[in-house]
């Protein structure tokens, strides 16, 4: 393990490499590999026995050990007295299952050498949050909070939302888009397929009946709707094989048969009929088991320590829409009272602002410590005016 004490000069580890903070708190940072992962881990002179465990998003398909990175509050924790510890994983892939287990391993870890920590939170990014909220649900003996932004908060849905847009884009179009094969899945999207339906801004009759589904699937009107479906909106297109560069274990476990799709009343579109007429996708054989994975299997809604997470309205790769529906679960697991859920209005995936991370990290340790429950939004409510109290910075489009 390596070790390097830092006094006046704090390092992290950025994906651009090694960067430097004057003035930063003094800490000791260690580096090396745990059971295959490499890790990064931070302990400040005067560690207040608090500990973040930082689970970092998707990197895509490659036979790679994963690429460890530094926690998005570095500074801040440091600052503040909190050990933070990062897993870069055992490989890339979206295996939240192996990942779980990467990071309790770090934790262990982290207790064999300095101790037992007074509390564990665990902070997930992207897929980073499939793994926080699995950890939450399946470990909660080791986790006291949450912090998940952008995060796959409902895990195994997501795959289920993917294919719900793509079944949707092939009733419209009448494309064989889910059956269809890559490479030749390729051109089918994005030619044939736009030119039957354009694009968002200058959408055909066909693409104005799709994005109204679209618009109900991703959870309601939700500001910057649009310009963060322009940024996936090819992109979320999927055939049933992924192919072997995507995830293809994720894929599998793919079931659509539970989504309801809506339309507004004037498109003359009967509601019943619609869902009869959209194609279903089943998982594979074995897939979905609490049995065999719990990890891949539906969330349960069962936490039972805080959980605070922050959202981009706008962010069509893991869409908000995963919050109303992590929501639901709680309301019927009873724990409701135990998720506070904060939009953010922005567009795009994981741009959300350092000081918006800050404060609802600070705030969560309150209602950790202290017993006082954050505010945050009613994911439900008139979904037009979410995110106003928290977006530090209000994005062009948003005025």
């Amino acid at each position: 393990m390596g070790r390097a004490f830092i006094v006046l000069v704090s390092l992290t580890l950025g994906l651009g490499g090694w960067s430097t903070f004057s003035n930063a708190a003094p800490r000791e940072l260690h580096n090396g590999v745990v059971e295959g992962a490499d890790y990064l881990l931070s302990m400040p002179e005067n560690w207040n026995g608090g500990l973040v465990m930082f689970a970092h998003g998707y990197e895509g398909e490659a036979n790679a050990r994963g690429t460890v990175r530094s926690s998005p509050l570095d500074f801040y924790l440091s600052e503040h007295g909190y050990a933070w510890a990062a897993s870069g994983y055992r490989s890339w892939g979206y295996r939240p299952d192996w990942f779980l287990a990467d990071i309790l391993a770090l934790r262990e870890m982290f207790i064999k050498t300095f101790g037992p920590p007074r509390w564990t939170i665990i902070h997930g990014q992207s897929m980073g949050g499939h793994v926080a909220i699995a950890s939450l649900e399946l470990h909660p003996e080791i986790y006291q909070g949450g912090l998940i932004e952008c995060g796959v908060v409902n895990g195994v849905g997501l795959v289920d939302w993917l294919y719900a847009y793509t079944a949707a884009a092939e009733h419209f179009s009448k494309l064989p888009l889910l059956e269809t094969p890559r490479p030749q899945f390729e051109p089918l999207a994005n030619v044939t397929w736009l030119s039957i339906v354009g694009t968002p801004g200058s959408y055909t009759e066909v693409g104005i009946r799709f994005d109204n589904v679209v618009k109900h699937l991703a959870g309601g009107d939700l500001p910057l709707r649009l310009e963060g479906m322009k940024q996936r909106y090819v992109q979320n297109l999927n055939p049933r094989d992924p192919g072997p560069d995507r995830a293809q274990e994720f894929a599998r476990h793919a079931d659509t048969r539970h989504i309801r799709y809506n339309i507004d009343p004037e498109y003359g579109i009967d509601v019943a009929e619609l869902n009869r007429a959209i194609a279903r996708v089943l998982p594979a054989p074995g897939a979905r088991s609490r049995e065999v994975n719990p990890v891949f299997a539906d969330f349960t809604g069962k936490i039972r320590m805080p959980v605070m997470t922050l959202h981009e309205t706008g962010d069509f790769r893991v869409p908000f829409r995963l919050e109303q529906d992590y929501r639901r679960k709680t309301l019927a697991a009873g724990t409701a009272h135990l998720l506070v859920q904060r939009a953010i209005r922005w567009v795009g995936h994981c741009g959300i602002d350092g000081v918006v991370r800050e404060r609802a990290f600070a705030d969560l340790v309150a209602w950790m410590e202290g017993g006082v429950v954050p505010e945050g939004d009613d994911v439900f409510g008139d979904v037009g005016h979410l995110g106003l109290r928290w977006t530090h910075t209000r994005h062009p489009s948003d005025m």
